[in-house]
């Protein structure tokens, strides 16, 4: 009885299984088999050329002690210490940028949806390959920006941006900040959720807008500010684009720009040191999952998500 039953079970959803056997043979073959061989090949030497020899944990201890036959790799470190500082000053402030953007285009003014789509644009394109030599230009020596401050401000002796250890890490900022249209759609979406009734309750208790703004739109948007910080860590961990174009590949000048995962695509393409690449790709992977964790763990009290009711 139980044998008759699992078969008619088996040709009710044999339909729905069809229907997956794409999905998880992609899955298998795209996505688990190829994470399974890199957490291999990170505890191996493999160049390519030659078939990996497993080495143990040595890749790992490079990065951070060294070995007896091999020092630490500085250049590892630094590539951590610039992208925390990248991630840690970029993010937070495009967020605040997204969300006074969104709490400008919540506004009822004639043309918005044009003004939307204008302001998402920098999304579209911040990431390309035109925009960071576009930017490489206009940040050099003699480009637009210095023109700009020294024929309007009268400013002299500037520096060339780009090429200058000290600024060159604030321009990638720069270009990432410029880049809030996608948490700003997400912010003006939550921004239209929130009951007008609360700010016109508010109106007659006496409440300005700076306090309208702490104690209801804040408290309303946390979720929102939490997913938006969350999704744009991820992602600013992963930058390489920007870095990649506007240091010509090398992360300079002196490193300043030397993001991990171009450190990772130097090691693995330009020393064919794919082992050690693959031990950096899964160190990257404890990175952001320690910090999403983190970030959770922080957020109990911090985001609500009370109905409001």
């Amino acid at each position: 009885m139980n044998s008759l039953h699992r078969k008619k079970v088996w040709r009710e959803n044999l339909g729905s299984y069809a229907f997956l056997v794409p999905w998880l043979l992609g899955f298998l073959v795209l996505t688990l088999y190829p994470m399974m061989y890199s957490l291999y090949l990170s505890f191996t030497k493999f160049n390519i050329r030659t078939p990996p020899e497993w080495i143990g944990l040595r890749n790992y201890l490079v990065m951070f002690t060294g070995t007896d036959a091999l020092p630490k790799d500085e250049r590892f470190l630094n590539s951590v210490f610039v992208t925390f500082k990248f991630v840690f000053i970029s993010v937070p402030l495009k967020l605040v940028f997204a969300l006074a953007v969104a709490m400008l285009m919540n506004k009822k003014l004639k043309m918005i949806g044009l003004y939307r789509a204008l302001y998402y644009i920098p999304t579209l394109l911040g990431g390309s390959v035109a925009i960071a030599v576009l930017w490489r230009r206009l940040f050099a020596g003699d480009g637009l920006i210095n023109m700009i401050l020294s024929g309007v401000f009268g400013l002299e002796n500037l520096p060339a941006w780009i090429s200058n250890p000290k600024y060159s890490l604030y321009t990638l900022i720069l270009l990432a900040v410029w880049q809030f249209g996608s948490p700003m759609i997400i912010f003006l979406a939550g921004l239209q959720q929130i009951p007008r009734e609360y700010y016109e309750a508010s109106s007659v208790d006496g409440a300005g807008k700076v306090r309208q703004f702490l104690a209801i739109t804040l408290p309303s948007l946390s979720p929102i500010i939490f997913f938006n910080f969350v999704m744009q860590m991820i992602s600013a961990f992963q930058s390489f684009t920007q870095a990649f174009i506007v240091s010509g590949g090398s992360g300079g000048p002196l490193d300043s720009t030397m993001f991990y995962s171009l450190y990772l695509y130097i090691k693995g393409f330009g020393f064919s040191e794919m082992g050690y690449a693959a031990a950096m790709a899964w160190v990257l992977l404890i990175i952001i999952a320690g910090l999403t964790a983190i970030s959770f763990r922080a957020s109990g009290n911090l985001v609500s998500y009370g109905s409001g009711e």
